[in-house]
């Protein structure tokens, strides 16, 4: 379906790491910033292609199972597939009822779940970012806290 658990675990793990920020080392932490925000930026960028390409697998998946499940798709397309030759098993289906086949097919709802999750880690990554777009202030706010408590 998507990557490993094992895989999303150490990509939280990574960004738990990569978000600390060491408060003997404020000015290192500083010139981090850059360095994380163009990590970040660039699974964000990679995450919004696979999510884009993943959007027009599912546009191509709709068509070809609009065709096989109107009977327009030849023996050699089906078995290409790997899909059964009568989808309906014999019965006779309406119209109006096609839509509970397309919503219950496993291919579609596979391929819906795989765009759910990256649309997912998309949304963590944008966050990520603006997290990081405002790590400056974070370490303003910090820099001002030791002068305040040192009496400075």
């Amino acid at each position: 379906l998507y990557s490993s658990a094992a895989s999303d675990v150490y990509k939280r793990q990574e960004w738990t790491i990569d978000s600390e920020i060491n408060e003997m080392a404020l000015d290192d932490a500083s010139r981090d910033s850059a360095k994380l925000h163009s990590k970040y930026l660039s699974k964000y960028m990679t995450a919004k292609l696979h999510l884009k390409t993943k959007e027009q697998s599912l546009q191509t998946l709709l068509k070809k199972k609009w065709l096989y499940y109107n009977g327009k798709m030849t023996a050699d397309q089906i078995e290409s597939e790997g899909w059964e030759f009568d989808p309906f098993h014999g019965m006779k289906v309406l119209k109006g009822d096609m839509e509970y086949y397309y919503n219950a097919d496993e291919d579609i709802q596979k391929t819906i779940m795989q765009i759910e999750y990256r649309k997912a880690l998309v949304d963590t990554l944008k966050e990520i970012m603006g997290n990081i777009q405002w790590r400056h202030q974070n370490i303003g706010n910090m820099i001002k806290w030791r002068q305040f408590v040192s009496g400075a």
